[in-house]
């Protein structure tokens, strides 16, 4: 599925959070959105999401503009994980990954076999098929999240729409999780902190900075040197690992000294 922006601005309380910001966002690409805290990330993600309507623009998901459709019609397209999964509840993991199907449930329908057979599959793959009747009081806070990604994947939508779901996971369930979704086939676009991860697994950034789209492209385009001390205030480049892979390598905050490599101690020091 396509989602485009066309001149889109939202503000609170008279202040703009996003302004004029147009993008195109290809079928089955994944795309990474950037950004120092404070530029508009969040706020953007959810005008495209349909949760908030912005002051001005169009939203659009194959060209069609989805300022007048309901929820549940935006909801059979697009999933949304929010920034913070926390919640409260008594429910078991699978109920929880359950309400990805509501989009398709009436009122008094119980899950009938397709929502079973998508609940047990989202399960499968974000690994918590173990844990499907555990209570959701138990869950860590990575597990949780992963269990919000598996509620998306069961809505089993044209696009996946995330605010930084690496979150609260470890480094093996941050890989797999950008696996998941770089493999997925459907259009992601993800907010994201680690530009690390941006950059190896993303077909293109969109960088944000004051509520301003200011560069969109491929991750060498986009994060120079020049760029990352304007927009992040570090002394950082673009280089590669010893695998090929790309990586944000960094020297520090501006204006700091680099920091002396530590040494490790003789042997016997206490």
């Amino acid at each position: 599925m396509r989602i485009t922006a066309e001149e889109l601005s939202w503000s609170v309380a008279g202040t703009a959070v996003v302004r004029e910001v147009s993008a195109d966002i290809a079928p089955g690409e994944t795309v990474a959105l950037l950004g120092p805290n404070g530029s508009g990330k969040s706020s953007l993600l959810r005008c495209l999401a349909g949760l908030r309507t912005p002051g001005a623009g169009t939203v659009r998901y194959d060209g069609a503009c989805v300022r007048d459709w309901s929820a549940r019609r935006i909801a059979r397209h697009v999933a949304f994980v929010a920034q913070d999964a926390g919640a409260d509840s008594d429910l078991r993991v699978a109920d929880v990954v359950g309400l990805g199907r509501t989009p398709y449930r009436d009122r008094w329908r119980g899950p009938d076999a397709t929502d079973r057979e998508a609940v047990a599959d989202a399960l499968e793959r974000v690994g918590l098929t173990a844990l499907a009747g555990r209570s959701w009081k138990a869950l860590s806070g990575g597990e949780r999240q992963r269990a919000h990604l598996a509620r998306a994947l069961a809505q089993r939508p044209y696009a996946l729409l995330l605010d930084e779901p690496t979150n609260h996971l470890d480094v093996k369930h941050r890989l797999e999780l950008m696996e998941l979704l770089a493999g997925s086939g459907r259009t992601v676009l993800v907010v994201l902190h680690d530009l690390s991860l941006a950059v190896r697994y993303c077909d293109r950034l969109l960088l944000l900075h004051r509520g301003r789209l200011i560069a969109s492209g491929a991750p060498a385009a986009v994060l120079t040197a020049q760029r990352l001390a304007e927009v992040f205030e570090v002394d950082a480049e673009l280089t590669t690992d010893p695998l090929g892979h790309p990586v944000v390598t960094y020297r520090g905050p501006l204006g700091t000294s680099p920091r002396t490599p530590r040494t490790a101690l003789p042997e016997g020091n206490p």
